[in-house]
C-alpha cells in the first residue's frame, strides 16, 4: 500500500521526544509499505535544514511541503501567530487538503497517515469533507484533552483556568469527531486506546507505542565531560512555557525535592537539559544547577547521570525520558504519572514517588546504594528492549496495514 505520511512535527536530529515519535515512524513505515511519501507541515528551516531534509527524502519516495508552511517567519513567536490566525481563518487547512489531494492522486496514494493527528483536525475535517472514500489513520502521540485538562488543579490563574477548561473541552469534542471520521485512531499504550474506545462505538483503535531505535543507545557515552559534576540528577525534557508539564517539574524539584537530597547529598549536581529550558530556567543555574537549554544529543548527559527524574504531575501519553534512559541503563525516579502507559513496576523497574519526600528519598536510595540501582536500570532495560524497540514498531505498522488492506477488499467485494 501506498502512504503519505504528513505532520506538523518534524525535525532531525531530533530534538525531544515529539520529533523523536515521528522519525521513528517514518522509520517504520517506510520498512512496511511499498510507497512512503512525505509532505511536511513545517519548512526546511524548521526541520533542520537540506541535511534533515535529505535524511527524510532518502526515507521516502517522495518528500514536499505543504503550501501552509511555506511564508511562515523563521521567528518562532511570528510563526506561531501566524499559524493561529491561519487556523482562525480555515486557510491553511483548506490549501493543504487540496495540495494533499493533489499528491493521493499524482502519486496513487491508498492512505494519508496523520503523524501528531491530535493536533490535525482541522485538516481531518477537510479532506474527509472532500474525499470521502478516502483511507485516513490519526496516529496521535497523547491524549490531548487530557494533557490540557490535567493541569487544571495545578493553575491558580482564574483567566488561565477558563482558558485551559475551554481548550479541553474544544479538544474533547475533536476526539469523538475525528474517531469517526478515520479509518484507524492509533494510541500510544493501552490508556490511550482504552479512551479512544470509549468515544464511540465505531472507533477503530490501534496500539501503535513510543519506541526507541535500540541501536542508538548501545556503547559508550559518545561525548566526555571533563567538568561534569557528579553525584548527580539529570531531568532530560522539552521546556519553554512556564506552566508547561516540564517546567512545573522542574521547579518542584528545585524547590520541593533538590533541597531535601541536598540535606544527605551536599554535593548532588541537579542537570536540567532541553529545548527550552534556558528560556524559562536559566534564572535557576547555580553551582549546584545547570540549565542547558536545547543539546545537540541527550546521549552523553544520560550517560554520565547517576539518576533519571520524570517528576511530572500532569501530561499525557508515554514518556520517552524513561524509555531513553533504561536503554542507557540509568535508574529511574518517576512520579506515577510520569511512567503512565508503561508496564512498569516500583522497585522492580523503577523508584514511584508523588511527594517531595518520597522522592528525594528515592533518589538518595539510587544514588547510595548503587548496587541496587543498576539491578533496577538492567531489568527497566529488557522491558525496553523488549516491547519497546523500533521492531516492535514495525510489527505495529504491519497490523494496521493488514488492516486497513482486508477492510479495502471486503469493501471492493461488497460493492460488487
Amino acid at each position: 500500500m501506498n502512504i503519505l505520511f504528513t505532520t506538523p512535527v518534524l525535525e532531525h536530529p531530533p530534538a525531544g521526544g515529539p520529533s523523536l515519535r515521528i522519525e521513528n515512524t517514518i522509520k517504520a513505515l517506510s520498512c512496511e509499505t511499498t510507497s512512503l511519501c512525505i509532505v511536511s507541515r513545517v519548512n526546511q528551516a524548521w526541520i533542520g535544514g537540506p541535511v534533515a531534509e535529505a535524511f527524510y527524502a532518502a526515507r521516502s519516495n517522495r518528500f514536499g511541503y505543504a503550501p501552509s508552511c511555506r511564508n511562515y517567519s523563521t521567528n518562532r513567536y511570528v510563526r506561531k501567530a501566524q499559524r493561529v490566525i491561519g487556523e482562525f481563518r480555515g486557510s491553511d487547512a483548506s490549501q493543504d487538503a487540496r495540495y494533499l489531494l493533489e499528491c493521493v492522486d499524482n502519486w496513487k496514494i491508498d492512505i494519508v497517515w496523520f503523524g501528531f493527528g491530535n493536533i490535525s483536525y482541522p485538516l481531518i475535517r477537510e479532506l474527509r469533507s472532500l474525499r470521502s472514500g478516502l483511507k485516513l489513520v490519526c496516529d496521535t502521540d497523547s491524549v490531548w484533552s487530557r494533557f490540557l485538562l490535567r493541569e487544571l488543579p495545578y493553575t491558580d490563574n482564574p483567566v488561565r483556568k477558563r482558558f485551559v477548561l475551554q481548550r479541553g473541552r474544544q479538544k474533547e469534542k475533536e476526539e469523538r469527531l475525528w474517531v469517526e471520521l478515520c479509518n484507524v485512531t492509533t494510541g500510544v499504550s493501552d490508556v490511550d486506546c482504552q479512551y479512544y474506545r470509549s468515544l464511540s462505538a465505531n472507533a477503530t483503535v490501534f496500539k501503535f507505542s513510543n519506541v526507541i531505535d535500540i541501536d542508538d543507545y548501545d556503547g559508550s557515552p559518545s561525548e566526555e565531560f571533563p567538568d561534569f559534576h557528579r553525584p548527580c540528577i539529570l531531568f532530560p525534557g522539552t521546556f519553554g512555557r512556564y506552566n508547561s508539564p516540564s517546567d512545573r517539574a522542574a521547579r518542584w524539584i528545585l524547590d520541593d525535592v533538590l533541597p531535601r537530597v541536598r540535606q544527605r547529598i551536599p554535593d548532588v549536581h541537579f542537570y536540567i537539559v532541553g529545548a527550552g529550558s534556558d528560556r524559562t530556567l536559566s534564572h535557576r543555574r547555580s553551582n549546584h544547577v545547570t540549565v542547558t537549554g536545547k543539546v545537540q544529543s541527550m546521549l552523553p548527559y544520560l550517560g554520565h547521570s547517576d539518576v533519571v527524574v520524570v517528576p511530572l504531575q500532569f501530561e499525557s501519553g508515554t514518556r520517552f525520558k524513561i524509555l531513553e534512559a533504561a536503554a542507557c541503563r540509568v535508574p529511574i525516579v518517576s512520579t506515577t504519572l510520569g511512567a503512565e502507559g508503561l508496564p512498569l513496576k516500583h522497585e522492580e523497574h523503577l523508584l514511584l514517588a508523588n511527594t517531595p519526600q518520597a522522592f528525594a528519598d528515592a533518589v538518595c536510595r539510587l544514588i547510595t546504594d548503587r548496587p541496587f540501582a543498576l539491578q533496577l536500570a538492567g531489568a527497566c532495560r529488557r522491558v525496553v528492549v523488549q516491547g519497546f524497540t523500533l521492531e516492535n514498531l514495525k510489527r505495529e505498522a504491519r497490523e494496521i496495514l493488514h488492516f486497513l488492506a482486508r477492510d479495502t477488499v471486503s469493501g471492493a467485494a461488497s460493492q460488487t
